[in-house]
């Protein structure tokens, strides 16, 4: 996975992961990348420095500050995240699969979650079938 630190045209920073470098050109040309704060498709990556990992790094990660704006939007973003979980089926590794069949008509129209590897989910993109990673937060591997 590749990590990228990104900015909007109304200078909200985040990051975005992908696969492999093209994916975040390919996110961007097909609409699918916007800013999680004001949902503006104009965005671009940040010159950032490389990651190296040291002991001193590794403290201050522990102690990084949430400020209430971020705060708030984290809380939105399980909110969402709880109301997709809750109104769709979870097909876990079946969800390539699945996806498939829906997207052909071989099934019924409903929503899904479940997983799948990076290389499936380039597959499925390819095909012109609309899927969204649904992102994990603190809270959710801790």
């Amino acid at each position: 996975m590749i990590r990228y630190s990104l900015i909007c045209e109304n200078a909200h920073d985040f990051e975005g992961w992908f696969s492999e470098s093209a994916d975040f050109d390919r996110q961007k040309a097909s609409g699918f990348l916007a800013c999680p704060v004001c949902g503006s498709l104009d965005i671009s990556k940040v010159l950032m420095a490389p990651s190296v990992s040291t002991a001193r790094h590794k403290e201050k990660i522990g102690a990084l500050a949430v400020n209430e704006a971020q705060k708030e939007v984290v809380a939105k973003l399980k909110e969402v995240i709880t109301s997709i979980r809750a109104n769709s089926e979870d097909v876990g590794e079946r969800f390539p699969e699945e996806a498939r069949k829906i997207h052909y008509g071989e099934t019924e129209a409903r929503g899904i979650v479940g997983q799948a590897s990076p290389s499936e989910v380039k597959s499925l993109i390819d095909e012109g079938i609309e899927i969204a990673p649904l992102p994990m937060l603190p809270d959710d591997t801790n």
